[in-house]
């Protein structure tokens, strides 16, 4: 590129000259697979997708850990009752663990309260990633889950330059706008050279407890035909359930025993095992 500054950590180009240059991890860490959970809008639910495949991940013996990159909106210590902070010596960073042994990092765990506020500009959030990447002990972990925050901006293009992602999950739910939003999340993915692994559709039905019929609150399911139109290969759906959204808000979602995604996990073994 003739106006090329040859400084790849401030350009989303995708061109020749650029060479991936992963931040490394500790010395002390190891992560097999980096999976990113992505939107391309707010309000979706992907915080709670980062959650549920963490647990199925978990629940068949995987070594499990998130990455909360959504620095502004930290919702994942919330999410599985995550009170305590995060504790560190002179070298590293140790995560907190869930009530079942996944690993988590998130601002929340360094705030003195939960509810303050992250007013952070992009390159100090940018440096946070990498600090959560590179300076947080994370012990033989098997799937990383890395949960974004919406959009396509400095964030997730950190964590795509900085972290070796090995592909994502882009999380959409039924409106038709929404696949204007899913193209900007793909497109991008395919931008950094990330494969999109699949797309799971939330609040895409309810089911009515008394007589079992399915009732697409938010309109009819588009999801199957925005994957074809964008070569995903996987989808799932996420239903509407007042038990689970009652169990995350009390911060014991890994007490949920329903097995939402479990394809989606059965999908994740098979192009990315460990």
């Amino acid at each position: 590129m003739s106006d090329c500054t040859h400084d790849c950590a401030s350009c989303s180009a995708n061109c020749a000259d650029r060479e991936p240059q992963f931040d490394p991890l500790n010395e002390m860490s190891s992560v097999k697979k980096v999976i990113g959970v992505v939107s391309g809008k707010g309000g979706v639910g992907k915080s709670l997708v980062t959650a549920l495949l963490a647990v199925q991940m978990n629940r068949r013996g995987r070594k499990t850990a998130i990455l909360d990159a959504d620095v502004t909106g930290p919702s994942i210590p919330k999410a599985f009752g995550i009170k305590e902070k995060a504790r560190g010596d002179e070298h590293l960073i140790f995560p907190a663990k869930t009530a079942t042994g996944i690993d988590v990092m998130s601002v929340n765990l360094l705030l003195e309260n939960e509810t303050d506020p992250v007013v952070w500009r992009g390159p100090v959030i940018a440096g946070a990633i990498k600090q959560f990447w590179g300076e947080v002990l994370w012990e033989d972990v098997d799937y990383m889950f890395v949960d974004m925050p919406p959009g396509t901006g400095d964030v997730p293009l950190t964590v795509f330059q900085s972290l070796p992602v090995d592909g994502i999950i882009v999380v959409t739910s039924p409106q038709e706008l929404v696949s204007m939003i899913v193209e900007k999340a793909v497109k991008m993915a395919n931008l950094m050279n990330v494969p999109v692994l699949g797309l799971v559709e939330n609040m895409a039905y309810f089911r009515c407890p008394d007589c079992g019929k399915e009732h697409r609150i938010f309109g009819q399911s588009d999801a199957a035909a925005t994957a074809e139109r964008f070569g995903i290969a996987h989808v799932d759906r996420l239903p509407i359930d007042p038990n689970l959204a009652t169990l995350t808000d009390k911060g014991v979602i890994e007490l949920f025993e329903g097995d939402y995604l479990a394809a989606t996990a059965d999908h994740l073994e098979q192009v990315c095992p460990v």
